[in-house]
């Protein structure tokens, strides 16, 4: 448990079953349904595979949500998948996965959302000029594009330091606008889009990939696949302030991530309805060429609009989440003492909220937090890997411990995950061994930063003991 909160203010339940299927779902669906068709079409080829590992990819994490479940149910504290490894594996797994989350994963992901957020939104009003260098500096030029990325990190940190039902209300509001928009996307696509069912039955003609298995081309889909759906842990990093966590961090998981998976699975629909396989694995911005080929140029500008608003929306339970994972690490002594602070008025963790801004902004005017997102995706999908795996630990370790939820179909269906998320991770590994290395280096980085953390924990604790004798 953690050793050094402080007493007097902690966290408040402040977020109900809605609020939490929202930010689940608002934080999953950003940019990448609107990036990723190219590749799985390349790698894919055939429309109803295509279509089809958009359902493997929902089913996958789905069988991880039910281990998940009963986790966020056991443990219902802020942190979520770091408290989990911390309970399952100890202190130093806990640390690295937090180290990832908070110096990649999710400060990468706010960068990456607020650069595109930027980006859609100079395509939508071309008068802003976003790529005109404002400030040359040595090492990066400064654009008005970037000055608009910080200032959505900025905007979307400060309503969350002002509470956590605050943050909500916004995460909420951008919500239910993406689910709007995409809603217009889909039904009018389908029904008054000039598209062709014949698409359907067409697949892409290879160009010197044939060499390429399916099994293997599936896999690498999976990567970007994987890398649209993440976010459905979002919801157990905030556990310590959902109301009833014990009924609602299961619920939220479950029926949040069976929501995006149909969201997901009819945009792709709708890219095969509009334009042939050939054409899907050809173009970068694939709902944008869809929307001009169902309809006509002149919705190119309100397709933008309506990614970057799924970009705008997608920061906002990323940044609020985030926060409550490196909280999570300083209330255990093994990240900076000061993020462990929560405010006496707003009950939020303010200087978690700023470390993660100002990193991000880092990541976002560096211009390289893709690379290094796509570094750490197969550390993110092993950590998943390891933490179903930590289910089984658990259940051995701590047989007697309340589990309001019991994993739907423990034990069966998370070892089916953990195999499945074994045999991809190896597959990635293989395929992308660059991107594994590195990824793996960034992790291990963080090893001597535990080890002193932990040498700091055993002073203050060792003061405090010579203090109190």
């Amino acid at each position: 448990m953690p050793q050094n909160a402080p007493a007097e203010t902690k966290l408040v339940r402040g977020l109900s079953l809605t609020d939490s299927i929202l930010l689940l779902a608002g934080g999953i669906i950003g940019s990448g349904i609107f990036l990723t068709a190219k590749d799985v079409a390349i790698n894919t080829r055939y429309p109803w595979l295509f279509l089809t590992v958009w359902i493997v990819g929902m089913g996958m994490a789905l069988l991880a949500c039910f281990a998940f479940a009963e986790l966020g149910a056991m443990f219902p504290h802020a942190g979520g998948q770091y408290v989990y490894m911390r309970e399952a594996y100890g202190d130093t797994a806990g640390f690295l996965y937090g180290w990832m989350y908070f110096t990649v994963s999710a400060t990468g992901t706010v960068a990456a959302l607020g650069v595109g957020f930027a980006t859609y939104l100079g395509q939508t009003f071309p008068a802003l000029h976003l790529e005109q260098v404002v400030l040359p500096l040595r090492f990066v030029d400064i654009t008005r594009g970037h000055l608009v990325a910080l200032a959505a990190i900025s905007l979307q940190t400060l309503i969350n330091i002002f509470g956590v039902k605050k943050g909500a209300v916004l995460q909420n509001i951008a919500t239910w606008a993406k689910f709007g928009a995409i809603a217009i996307f889909v039904v009018g696509g389908l029904l008054l889009g000039r598209g062709s069912w014949d698409h359907f039955r067409h697949s892409l003609l290879p160009a010197g990939s044939e060499h390429v298995s399916i099994v293997t081309g599936v896999g690498i889909a999976l990567i970007a696949v994987f890398w649209a759906y993440d976010g459905w842990v979002y919801i157990t990093f905030v556990g310590g302030e959902v109301k009833d966590p014990q009924r609602n961090v299961p619920r939220a998981l479950i029926w949040g991530l069976l929501l995006v998976g149909v969201v997901y699975i009819s945009i792709n629909a709708v890219y095969v309805y509009a334009l042939p396989m050939n054409e899907i694995a050809a173009q970068e911005a694939v709902a944008q060429t869809a929307a001009v080929s169902m309809f006509s140029g002149k919705v190119a500008p309100w397709l933008s609009m309506m990614v970057a608003l799924s970009c705008f929306g997608a920061m906002a339970p990323c940044l609020m989440s985030g926060a409550r994972v490196y909280y999570a690490m300083a209330e255990d002594s093994i990240f900076f003492h000061a993020l462990a602070k929560v405010h006496p008025r707003w009950h939020t963790p303010v200087m978690s909220l700023v470390l993660q801004a100002i990193w991000a902004s880092v990541l976002a005017l560096s211009g390289t937090y893709q690379k290094l997102f796509t570094y750490v995706m197969f550390m993110m999908v092993l950590s998943y890997v390891l933490t179903v795996a930590g289910l089984f630990v658990l259940r051995r370790t701590k047989p007697d411990a309340p589990r309001p939820y019991r994993c739907t179909g423990y034990p069966w269906l998370p070892a089916i995950y953990v195999v499945l998320g074994t045999l991809w991770a190896i597959n990635a590994a293989v395929e992308e061994r660059e991107a594994t290395l590195k990824g793996t280096l960034i992790v291990l980085l963080g090893v001597p930063f535990y080890f002193y953390w932990k040498r700091q924990r055993k002073a203050d604790a060792a003061a405090r003991s010579s203090a109190a004798s």
